[in-house]
Parts: C-alpha cells; sequence; structure tokens
C-alpha cells in the first residue's frame, strides 16, 4: 500500500483499475452477468460451454467468409424485424412533434415520451 501513496496514478489508470475491479463482467456470447471469480487466473469471458463455443463457431464462421470481426451478420428476417422497429420508433417520434403542433397537455406529452423509451428500449435488445 505504500508504494501507491508514493507513486500517485493517473487519472486514466485509475478509470482502468475502477473499471476492472467494480465493473460487472458480462459474457461475451449471450450478456449475461458473470459471477465474481478469484483473483487467480484468467477471467471469464463466458457464462458456459455453450457461449463458448457459439463465439468460437462465430469467429471461424467470420475467418472463412472474410469478414472483419467485428461485422454483425444478420438474416433477411432479423433485418426486416429491426428495420419495422426502427419505423414504430420514427412514427413515435413524429407523433410527439405533432401532438406538441397541436398543443397537447403536458401528460400526453410524457406519455408519448414514454412510448418512445419503451420502444428504444426494445430496439437496443437486438438478439
Amino acid at each position: 500500500m505504500r508504494e501507491v501513496a508514493e507513486h500517485p496514478k493517473t487519472s486514466a489508470e485509475e478509470v482502468s483499475e475502477l473499471r476492472r475491479a467494480g465493473a460487472p463482467k458480462h459474457c461475451g456470447w449471450c450478456g449475461r452477468r458473470l459471477e465474481q471469480g478469484g483473483n487467480v487466473g484468467r477471467r471469464r469471458r463466458y457464462c458456459g460451454q455453450s457461449c463458448r463455443q457459439r463465439a468460437y463457431e462465430r469467429r471461424t464462421a467470420l475467418q472463412r467468409s472474410g469478414l472483419p470481426e467485428d461485422a454483425v451478420v444478420l438474416s433477411d428476417t432479423e433485418i426486416a424485424t429491426l428495420q419495422d422497429r426502427l419505423f414504430q420508433l420514427r412514427c413515435a417520434a413524429e407523433d410527439v412533434v405533432t401532438a406538441a403542433d397541436d398543443g397537447a397537455s403536458i401528460a400526453e406529452l410524457r406519455n408519448l415520451a414514454g412510448e418512445i423509451a419503451q420502444a428504444a428500449k426494445d430496439l437496443e435488445q437486438l438478439r
């Protein structure tokens, strides 16, 4: 501990340490929260063997296809669903603008804003 006091850390080092120590860890495949393990050994990246296998399969498929590793591949159905959800979000935002132009009450605007927030929250769930 004395060494830490003698050598003050920079703010970037402090942020990095806080992220490592306090931030909850999530599975690299499904996003579930990982249990906090001990300080010995390599940190877990996946919640279980099945997620680890799916991630491996994705990596090898990307290597074979020549796509960049950060590429996201969606099926036609997933793209159509995503487009529908984006359309719903845009329509909800347009409803707020129309209601504001028509002099809607604060309660009505709050209700419409809540619908936009819920649509955006649903849209965040891509998997």
